[in-house]
This record gives C-alpha cells, sequence and structure tokens, in this order.
C-alpha cells in the first residue's frame, strides 16, 4: 500500500499521485482496486462511467472487475464500491479487467500519468459499420488464463487549466497512448472501453494549452507514452506466455 497523503504545492510542482491498493473477493476471483485520495481543490475531467464530465472531484477510484464482467449498471456498481471504501463526496469511477495492482506510474517535469493496461481485444476506433467488437460482449472462452481489458489512464497536471487545455489534454494523452501501443507492436488505437482522466488545480491562472506541443502538453504526452508503454509491453509479454 502506498501513502495516500495528497501533495500538491505551488505553480509547477508536483501535483503527487499516492495510490492505495485494496483487495476484495468476489466468486471467483481476488481483485484489485487502485484508490487515489486527491483531497479538495482539484478539477477533473474524465470520460469515466462515475464522476465523468468537467468538474470538482476529491478521489479516483480504478476498480478491477472480472474479465467476464456482465453487470449492465456499472455506475451503480462503481457506487457501491466507493462507498465501501469510505469515499465521500465528487469523485471519478473507472473499471477496468486489467491487472490493476500492476498500475504503472510515471513523471515528466511535474505531470504524472497512472496506467492499467489490458488489451485482451485491441481494436481500431474507426471500423467498419456493423463489426462487431469483442470487447464489448461478456467473455466465454474458458482456455485462456489471461485475458485482462481496457486501459485506463489518469493524468495529474499541477497548474490549473481551461476547460479548452483540459478537452486538450484528453486528446494528448489519447494520442500519446496510441503512440506506445503502435510502438509495442499493436495494430490498434486502444480497445473499445478504455477511459482517461485528467487532473489539475482550481486556482492559479489557467494555461490555455495542452496540446503535444505546448509545455504542459509536451509533458502529459511524454508521461503517458512511457507508462503505457511500460504496460503494453509487460501486457504483451504475459498473454505470450499464457499461450506458449
Amino acid at each position: 500500500m502506498w501513502s495516500t497523503a495528497p501533495f500538491y504545492q505551488s505553480r509547477g510542482t508536483m501535483l503527487r499521485m499516492e495510490w492505495e491498493l485494496h483487495t476484495r473477493e468476489e466468486p471467483g476471483a481476488l481483485l484489485t482496486s487502485a484508490l487515489w485520495w486527491a483531497g479538495p481543490g482539484l478539477r477533473m475531467i474524465s470520460s469515466a462511467i462515475l464522476g465523468g464530465g468537467i468538474g470538482t472531484r476529491e478521489w479516483v477510484l480504478n476498480a478491477q472487475v472480472p474479465g467476464g464482467y456482465s453487470r449492465t449498471d456499472p455506475d451503480v456498481h462503481l457506487t457501491e464500491l466507493a462507498a465501501s471504501h469510505g469515499l465521500l463526496g465528487p469523485g471519478v469511477g473507472l473499471m477496468t479487467a486489467a491487472h490493476v495492482a500492476g498500475i504503472v506510474r510515471r513523471r515528466d517535469e511535474g505531470v504524472e500519468a497512472a496506467a492499467t493496461v489490458g488489451l485482451r481485444v485491441p481494436t481500431w476506433a474507426a471500423a467498419p459499420v456493423g463489426a462487431v467488437d469483442r470487447e464489448l460482449a461478456p467473455v466465454v472462452r474458458t482456455d485462456h488464463p489471461y485475458r485482462p481489458g481496457t486501459i485506463n489512464i489518469v493524468v495529474s497536471v499541477p497548474v490549473a487549466l481551461t476547460d479548452a487545455a483540459l478537452v486538450n489534454a484528453v486528446a494528448t494523452a489519447t494520442e500519446a497512448k496510441t503512440q506506445a501501443l503502435l510502438e509495442v507492436g499493436y495494430a490498434a488505437t486502444g480497445t473499445a472501453s478504455d477511459a482517461v482522466c485528467i487532473a489539475a488545480p482550481l486556482d492559479g491562472l489557467p494555461e490555455p494549452f495542452a496540446g503535444p506541443r505546448s509545455e504542459w502538453g509536451a509533458r502529459i504526452a511524454r508521461a503517458v507514452h512511457s507508462a503505457v508503454h511500460a504496460g503494453a509491453t509487460t501486457d504483451a509479454r504475459l498473454r505470450s506466455a499464457a499461450v506458449s
């Protein structure tokens, strides 16, 4: 378990993400959740099913679920899991079948990225009309012992960002993720269930840009690229070992 003390200081210093790891038992599985108690004073943008959008948020929960997850109310499930951890106030809830205990953290000049990477069904974003994506269906195979899916990315930036810059940061993180996957050897932009969350302080003069060639966008890109590259490399190795 890592320390949970929130840490953020003046402009440009590290907004440190300290993650707690928790385990829970579900039928036939021991599952891990990663929890960041971010505390007050932050706003986040996220595509998460729980706490998505733009607004003030105080925590991030990245919960592992079984590879054959079939509940149709993931927002309710995440709310239940958050309550089980004593989480109060607004927060962000993410789900993944990836190995959450293997969360990868990378830093770049004040920016920190944390990623859980599972590529059970890597896919291209633009697919032909009517294409069936197995990532959206329950897993029915029982002969493959390693089948995590979903890439969840959480990024902390130590400076305030405008709404436009927050949106730009999501795009930058997604581009960096795709670059990392291609470099590792996956012919894919990600999986169909990937999610991202960017956190930044409320206070301070907001930065207007977060594209990959802006000061903070470049740092976001490098941190995310490094985290996803490492996670995808490990995932590919485990997947190869499982079928060998």
